[in-house]
């Protein structure tokens, strides 16, 4: 039988000790993160992810991601010069192949969900 599962309180879940993030560019950022389902076949991850305020390189080389900002507020840089910013309550979609950067602006927590080719 397959079943659902729920995941209530977001904003509460405990995410373990924060890490240095790998790709800070600015701001000694700190990061944590929880993975809270991942489908039987690994094309899907769903979790939550904390960051603390800097600036960040990202790549979506291998998948595309699904982000819904639960508290915060960044803005997404792209190669070309744009940038958008995005807070609580929006959602974004980094398809795969998206490059750029992340301008944490205030610690900020997410629901992402990965999507990877099977």
């Amino acid at each position: 039988m397959t079943d659902f599962q729920t995941f209530a309180h977001l904003a509460a879940i405990d995410l373990g000790e924060p890490e240095p993030k790998p790709t800070s560019i600015s701001g000694n950022q700190l990061e944590a993160s929880k993975t809270l389902w991942t489908s039987p076949d690994g094309t899907l991850e769903v979790g939550v992810w904390e960051c603390t305020p800097g600036r960040f390189t990202a790549s979506r080389d291998s998948n595309s991601e699904t982000c819904h900002i639960v508290s915060g507020r960044v803005s997404l840089h792209s190669p070309d010069g744009r940038s958008e910013d995005v807070g609580a309550g929006e959602m974004l979609v980094l398809p795969k192949g998206w490059k750029g950067e992340w301008t944490i602006h205030e610690k900020t927590r997410k629901l992402y969900i990965l999507h990877f080719e099977a």
